[in-house]
């Protein structure tokens, strides 16, 4: 069922394994970069990847079998004990969340105001476009009952920077996912809330056992000495290099990681919610469709089986789409993956879904794309095979491209 199978013959891109390999559990390969990567500041030469053991299931499956031996009750007495320590009676607020009104975040927060009576602030990093589903679903977290920051960046500097990621990294999701990770932690000082709790640790998906072993995030996925702030790079550019786009330092606030010494005074820190509950996107799904007026999109999402995830952003789709461009696994292979892990769907079940759906073009906004790129459409299928690797991909006479491996 899973497959290995080495191409010595053609060259490899963005750090990848040569070898092609597929889980025997799940629908993943060995060619994602592990979720650990997207909150570090340094560019690396080899990134980490996802891996397997020595029976060819990867670790994401692991952990997932490990969840069931754990003593989740033992779990939510350390998150009482921990929100105890921060609970305030003052008014003030104790907690913040990082929410975009999404179904999983919107578990967290309720959960964490109405079964265990904190006080939280959600804080939402805008969208590049907001999707009408999208700017829904917030609302609807607000008008649930809930304070919100919504931090919108600069446009000019956010398209600049989401154009650069693009064309240097083939990467359009980059500058929104480091907005995403610094927001909170930044919140934190100005507010003096010591304590933030994310969702699902993406360590869940595909990184290590190990990854998953802490409930707190690494600091140095948020802060960052500011001696080191000179080997920050945004969209494959150096902070100097970006005053020749007219960027300024000052513009480029929101998107750097906050100094370590105000982290350490104000003591934040970043805790999993999926570390201490039983994590399960489905279920979070009917959660917040019950207690938070979370909705689906009326229609297949481009590029996967499901209606639920990644909702509120036109460029979502392109997100995953160049996932699938630059490592061969686009959106229906990670929610296939998640739900056999947690068994909802079977391998069997999992693979007809991925080759029915994963790489479908995101059609639907493909010119709000453009235009917010500000590139013609001919640019951007020059981007976009130009960031195939020779071992994933190969050129067909009739000018498509065929994956060298898929899964079986």
């Amino acid at each position: 069922m899973g497959s290995s199978q080495t191409s010595n013959r053609y060259s490899v891109k963005w750090g990848l394994p040569e070898e092609v390999q597929f889980c025997k559990k799940c629908v993943m390969s060995n060619q994602v970069p592990s979720a650990v990567i997207e909150t570090r500041h340094k560019n690396t030469d080899k990134k980490p990847t996802l891996t397997f053991d020595e029976d060819g299931i990867c670790h994401a499956c692991r952990w997932a079998e490990m969840k069931d031996s754990i003593n989740w009750s033992e779990r939510e007495k350390e998150l009482q004990d921990l929100l105890d320590m921060h609970r305030r009676n003052d008014g003030h607020y104790d907690v913040i969340v990082p929410s975009s009104g999404g179904k999983d975040s919107s578990f967290a927060a309720h959960m964490l105001k109405h079964k265990y009576g904190m006080h939280p602030l959600t804080v939402t990093w805008a969208p590049h476009i907001y999707t009408e589903i999208g700017w829904q679903n917030f609302q609807n977290l607000i008008h649930a009952g809930f304070d919100n920051v919504l931090i919108t960046p600069n446009g000019r500097v956010h398209r600049t920077l989401t154009k650069l990621a693009f064309k240097n990294l083939v990467h359009p999701f980059q500058p929104f996912i480091i907005g995403q990770k610094n927001v909170a932690p930044r919140l934190s000082i100005e507010k003096s809330v010591s304590l933030i709790i994310y969702g699902e640790n993406p360590a869940e998906a595909n990184s290590t056992v190990g990854n998953n072993s802490s409930p707190i995030m690494d600091r140095e996925h948020y802060a960052i000495s500011q001696e080191d702030l000179k080997d920050v790079r945004l969209g494959g550019v150096s902070l100097q290099e970006l005053e020749s786009y007219g960027i300024s330092r000052a513009d480029l606030n929101l998107y750097l990681p906050v100094d370590i010494q105000r982290v350490v005074e104000n003591r934040t820190e970043a805790h999993y919610l999926s570390y201490y509950v039983k994590w399960d996107p489905q279920a979070n799904f009917y959660y917040a469709a019950e207690n938070v007026g979370f909705k689906v999109n009326p229609e297949r999402t481009e590029g996967t089986y499901s209606k639920y995830a990644s909702l509120d952003d036109k460029i979502d789709g392109f997100h995953y789409f160049t996932t699938y461009i630059k490592f061969g696994l686009g959106r229906a292979s990670y929610d296939a993956s998640q739900e056999i892990r947690r068994g909802h769907i079977t391998r069997e079940e999992g693979v007809a879904l991925v080759k029915k759906y994963d790489g479908e073009f995101p059609r639907k906004y493909f010119k709000d794309f453009l235009e917010y790129m500000d590139i013609p459409e001919d640019g951007f299928w020059k981007i976009i095979d130009g960031a195939r690797s020779e071992h994933l991909w190969r050129s067909m006479d009739d000018g498509t491209w065929q994956l060298r491996h898929q899964v079986q």
